[in-house]
């Protein structure tokens, strides 16, 4: 499912056109992205927690080259499903 099928689900399940279903999901991606900048987390009981992790910097190799690289340290985004979320899965 792309962005504007989502759109299209989230306009037709609560009966909002979709502008409004579009503005909506741009302010909780906007929402969610401004907090984890903050060092923050977002939990939503039942679906899961969005959080950053810091990764170290380490050694990797270039497949084509066969050379040693170096792959500087970031920070990247996790989500972790909740237990209500992984139990729909099955």
């Amino acid at each position: 499912m792309n962005k504007a099928e989502l759109i299209d689900k989230i306009a037709k399940d609560s009966g909002i056109n979709k502008t409004q279903a579009n503005d909506a999901l741009d302010s909780f991606t906007k929402s969610v992205v401004d907090t984890l900048k903050k060092g923050g987390k977002v939990t939503l009981v039942g679906f899961g927690t969005f959080s950053v992790t810091k990764r170290s910097a380490r050694k990797g190799r270039n497949p084509q080259t066969n050379k040693v690289i170096n792959i500087p340290a970031k920070k990247v985004a996790k989500f972790k499903a909740g237990k209500e979320f992984s139990s729909r899965l099955k």
